[in-house]
C-alpha cells in the first residue's frame, strides 16, 4: 500500500468526486486510492456511486474488489441490490464480492446468481464458484502466480497445455467457470499461440464472457490482439460492456494503430464507449511514457 496522510487522501477523493474534472484525471484518483487502501480511502469510493458515468461506476466496484477489504462488502452488496444500477455496474459488485473473498457473502451471491440480468446472474455464479473453491483449497488462498498483480474471478486450470485451454476455452456446452480458468492460463501462458487462442474467444459465448476476454488481452499488451480487439470495438451491434473493455485493451498495446482505432470512437453513441476511449487514450499516453505505474502522477495534481 502507498503511504498518504489523511489530508493527501481526502485531496486524492475531492479530484475523484468532481465531476467537473476531466474522467482521465478522476480515474487516475481512484487508482490512488486503491494503492493506498484503508477506510478513508474507501469512504473516497464509496461516495461517487451515485456519478452519473456507468464506466466510472464500473471501476469504482473493480477497484474495491482489488482492494480486498471486506470492509467494502457493505458498499458492494447495496451496489448489487440496487436496481436501478447499470447491468455492468451491478456485475462489477458480484464480482468485487467475490475478489475479497469472504464466505459470509454466499446467501447474497446465491440469490443473484438468479438474477433476470445475464451479465448479473453469470458473474454472482462465478463467484460463488470462486468462494467454494477457495473453501476447498484454503492452503492456495486463491492466490496462483500471476504476473500482473491482479485478484481474477477464477484460479488457474489444472492443465498448461495451450491447445487443450483453447478447446476449454472455446467450448460452450463447459461451465463458464471452468472457460476462466482455461482463459487465465492462456494469459499466464503468455504465447503468440495462447494470444490467437483468447482472440477466438472475443466471438465464443456471452458478453460477460467476451468482455472478461478483452480484459485479459488488455493485460498481455500483445500486438497479435489488435485486428480482434478492433473488430469487437467496432461492432455496433455488440454489447457495450464487451466494446469498453476492448477499447481499454486497445489503450494498454498502445501502437499508433490504436491510438487510431480509439480517437474514431470519441464520438460513439454509446456514453460507455466514448469514456472508454478517453480513458484508453490516457493509458495510451501513459504506456508511452516513463512514468512508473498508471496512477503516478495522481499527486501531482492540482487539488483546489
Amino acid at each position: 500500500m502507498v503511504q498518504a496522510s489523511e489530508s493527501d487522501i481526502l485531496a486524492i477523493g475531492g479530484v475523484l468526486g468532481d465531476s467537473a474534472r476531466p474522467l482521465k484525471e478522476r480515474f487516475r484518483a481512484l487508482f490512488t486510492l486503491k494503492n493506498i487502501g484503508g477506510a478513508t480511502a474507501i469512504g473516497q469510493i464509496h461516495a461517487c456511486f451515485k456519478d452519473p458515468s456507468a464506466l466510472l461506476k464500473h471501476e469504482l466496484a473493480y477497484c474495491l474488489g482489488q482492494m480486498r477489504d471486506p470492509a467494502a462488502i457493505g458498499i458492494l452488496t447495496s451496489v448489487l441490490e440496487d436496481l436501478s444500477q447499470e447491468p455492468m455496474v451491478r456485475h462489477e459488485a458480484g464480482e468485487a464480492l467475490g475478489a475479497i473473498g469472504e464466505p459470509s457473502v454466499i446467501p447474497l451471491l446465491e440469490k443473484y446468481s438468479e438474477d433476470p440480468v445475464p451479465e448479473v446472474a453469470e458473474t454472482c455464479e462465478l463467484a460463488l464458484n470462486r468462494l467454494r473453491w477457495l473453501e476447498s483449497n484454503s492452503d492456495a488462498k486463491g492466490l496462483q502466480t500471476n504476473p500482473y498483480s491482479t485478484v481474477d474471478p477464477a484460479p488457474l486450470a489444472e492443465v498448461t497445455d495451450a491447445s487443450v485451454l483453447r478447446d476449454i476455452l472455446l467450448d460452450e456446452s463447459k461451465s463458464l467457470f471452468d472457460r476462466y480458468r482455461a482463459m487465465f492460463s492462456l494469459r499466464n501462458l503468455g504465447t503468440t499461440e495462447s494470444v490467437l487462442a483468447l482472440v477466438e474467444g472475443l466471438k465464443a459465448g456471452s458478453a460477460l464472457f467476451k468482455h472478461e476476454v478483452a480484459f485479459v488481452l488488455g493485460q498481455l499488451q500483445d500486438e497479435a490482439s489488435v485486428p480482434g480487439l478492433r473488430a469487437s470495438l467496432e461492432d455496433t451491434g455488440e454489447n457495450e460492456m464487451v466494446r469498453h473493455e476492448c477499447a481499454e485493451a486497445l489503450g494498454s498495446i498502445a501502437t499508433a494503430e490504436c491510438y487510431e482505432i480509439l480517437n474514431r470512437y470519441l464520438g460513439d453513441s454509446k456514453r460507455v464507449v466514448r469514456e472508454s476511449c478517453v480513458i484508453a487514450l490516457d493509458m495510451c499516453d501513459y504506456e508511452n511514457s516513463k512514468e512508473f505505474q498508471y496512477a503516478d502522477t495522481l499527486t501531482k495534481l492540482p487539488t483546489a
